[in-house]
């Protein structure tokens, strides 16, 4: 179900899914490559195991700064001011 998921553009999907691939000891790029799928799709997670993917050099600093670029991209097409008029409403309770 989950690579329907992950098919059907759910992050969180990809995430777990790049998750069972580290768990399994398949390849590092396949990983790497749901990681950035789900980081381009606005998940913070996804970007701080790409940090950690970088850090130990299985993913280049353009391949990096490309994901960190989409997902502020998804992030800033969440934002709206109905959005953020709502979040400060929810916060008051």
């Amino acid at each position: 179900h989950l690579e329907e998921a992950a098919i059907g553009g759910h992050p969180e999907a990809r995430y777990h899914l790049a998750a069972i691939e580290q768990q399994n000891g398949r390849e590092v790029e396949r990983r790497v490559k749901h990681l950035i799928i789900a980081a381009n799709l606005g998940h913070s997670q996804s970007i701080q195991a790409l940090k950690g993917c970088y850090k130990d050099g299985n993913v280049s600093k353009e391949e990096f700064a490309a994901a960190l670029r989409g997902h502020q991209a998804a992030v800033d097409a969440t934002k709206s001011p109905q959005r953020e008029a709502g979040e400060k409403a929810l916060a008051q309770f």
